[in-house]
């Protein structure tokens, strides 16, 4: 199908009858068997299909890597029945906004414009937003090439600021896909990016949506919404939208096995342990979880059984895992090696404290022994805030260093076999005001929306250092600050605390993946995430921080490190392509 505009079905040849009955007789009548291309798939409007049989048809028609969906099902189980082997009822619910009663918001967000896609950067954009919520990708020259289209309808948000799309939404004009008689219109594929700080982005994108709609004089605009999804339920319901009885029905394919599979038999595993086991068992590898809720499983294949937890595997040896547990242990070993690290002093007396302080203007204190941020308070510039910091890291580990503040942004190196696979920049958390929320509910909407796309593995604590952070920006929990303010509310850039990642790995500079490099080897590890302070990841200046021998291999997709991890534990079942490029 060339254009968006373009629809599937039989009646094409039989057009200039149809319409020539509709003045004679005048009434309307709607287009049949329409199926309209929307990049990821086809959407079929059930509404248009004679019958049962003749819509199970269809969705048999179905492209490779495509998701077709069958939207507005009256009678499911008749299509069911068509084709139990291939077919599925979708687990989402049919809501629906009356546009004739929809009255817009009175006040517009600050911080970000809605505007249509103008470019190919816009399309590829939407998909590393698509790809962080795990939806299907549209092809970025389908969605260019039908930016001007009006019968599907491309927006995007903008960061004013930056320049960045953070959120995207689109919608379908039914009556320029099929003639609607019900001037209907719906919306499809909201997502908002998950490290977006801007609040109300997905709000703003479905009220302009609903508005645009509306002055085309479309009587309601639908959608399909996951019945799990409460967070989305909750907006649309807040926008007006109610329940319809309607049904979806899609294909049993590789993309949606999970909707009609159900959960896995070993329960539930955290992101980190799950993109592993599906990649092992892509290759046919045998997986068993003996510890879901710890992360523990055994792969086995041809007669090689490896345990891992998570991306800590048994090729990891206990003197490598010690080094990286023990901070003060892993910087002298990677010193050793060349590797550029910051002063640091182990906390003893308050006296040997306030000479560092001095030396140094600015400290980090971190426990000895810890991981995902744990206890971490950086920018301490007083003594009393950086004793105050080193109780907060006891609670973690009786040893605590305190280290020399070293500023730029936060590299993170993932190095896998003493292989470069993945680097990013990892950015503190942050919450933008809107002049109507307190921190306090900033903080609390952006950890439902991080938590959300990353299985609840990040999120921003309420805890004594955030409130530190927000202090130092000259605000409390519970104060509004004004439209548009930005404030650091976490100083390190820990995932697990709220923090962003921003791939790099295309651009990080030589010097860097070498240095990254010699200190896993300096470890011995043959999976860690090193991390560095740097100027610009494209420049040769860092200093070392400090080395993970269990990194979220997750928070780098779509990079493949969860495939380097498995050609890692067992090279014969590497994809020949893969062996043809490693050679």
């Amino acid at each position: 199908m060339g254009t968006a505009n373009k629809v599937s079905h039989k009646r094409r040849s039989s057009a200039a009858y149809k319409h020539r009955m509709q003045r004679i007789h005048g009434r309307h009548v709607p287009d049949s068997e329409v199926a309209l291309d929307c990049g990821w798939g086809r959407l079929l409007f059930a509404q248009t299909y004679p019958d049962a049989r003749s819509l199970a048809a269809a969705l048999a028609q179905e492209g490779p890597q495509r998701r077709d969906i069958a939207a507005w099902v009256r009678d499911p189980h008749l299509v069911l029945a068509a084709a139990p082997q291939a077919l599925f009822l979708d687990p989402s619910n049919t809501y629906r906004l009356d546009l004739a009663t929809y009255r817009a918001a009175g006040r517009r967000p600050r911080g970000f414009v809605v505007r249509w896609v103008t470019s190919q950067a816009d399309a590829d954009a939407v998909n590393r937003i698509y790809l962080a919520h795990r939806m299907v990708t549209v092809p970025a020259e389908f969605m260019f090439s039908h930016r001007d289209s009006r019968t599907i309808v491309y927006l995007v948000a903008e960061d004013e600021v930056t320049g960045q799309v953070i959120g995207t939404v689109t919608g379908v004009d039914h009556v320029r896909a099929f003639d609607d008689p019900e001037r209907g219109a719906s919306l499809w594929c909201l997502a908002v990016d998950p490290q977006a700080a801007r609040p109300l982005v997905g709000e703003t994108l479905v009220r302009r949506l609903a508005e645009y709609f509306q002055a085309r004089g479309a009587q309601h605009m639908d959608l399909s919404v996951m019945a799990e999804n409460r967070q989305a339920i909750e907006l649309y319901e807040k926008l007006g939208f109610t329940r319809l009885p309607g049904f979806t029905i899609k294909r049993k394919n590789a993309i949606n096995e999970r909707l009609f599979v159900g959960a896995p038999p070993e329960g539930r595993l955290n992101p980190y342990a799950r993109i592993i086991v599906d990649e092992a068992r892509r290759r046919g590898i045998g997986v068993e979880v003996m510890d879901a809720e710890g992360g523990f499983f055994r792969l086995t294949y041809g007669g090689r059984s490896i345990a891992c937890r998570e991306s800590l595997s048994e090729l990891t040896s206990a003197v490598a895992m010690s080094l990286c547990d023990d901070k003060a242990a892993t910087r002298r070993a990677v010193a050793r090696a060349g590797v550029r690290v910051p002063e640091a002093i182990e906390f003893d007396t308050r006296e040997n404290l306030e000479a560092f302080l001095s030396r140094h203007g600015t400290v980090v204190a971190k426990p000895a022994r810890g991981e995902q941020g744990r206890g971490v308070s950086v920018g301490l510039e007083t003594v009393d805030e950086a004793l105050a910091a080193v109780e907060r890291a006891r609670a973690h580990c009786d040893r605590v260093l305190v280290e020399q503040c070293v500023t730029g942004e936060d590299l993170r190196l993932v190095v896998i076999g003493y292989k470069l696979v993945a680097a990013a920049i990892r950015r503190p958390a942050r919450v933008i005001g809107d002049g109507a929320s307190s921190i306090r509910e900033l903080i609390e909407r952006q950890s439902r929306r991080r938590a959300a796309a990353t299985g609840g593995e990040s999120k921003i604590p309420l805890d004594a250092e955030t409130e530190r952070c927000i202090a130092k920006a000259g605000f409390a929990l519970d104060d509004v600050p004004p439209s548009g303010r930005e404030i650091n509310v976490r100083k390190a850039a820990n995932l697990h605390t709220g923090g962003t990642i921003h791939d790099v790995t295309a651009e990080v500079h030589t010097s860097l993946v070498d240095a990254a490099v010699r200190a896993a080897r300096a470890l011995d590890v043959p999976v860690t995430g090193i991390d560095f302070m740097v100027r610009d990841p494209r420049q040769p200046g860092y200093w070392f921080i400090e080395a993970n021998e269990r990194p979220g291999l997750a928070n780098h997709e779509p990079q493949p490190t969860a495939q380097r991890f498995v050609d890692l534990l067992f090279p014969q079942s590497m994809p020949t392509a893969v062996k043809r490029a490693a050679r």
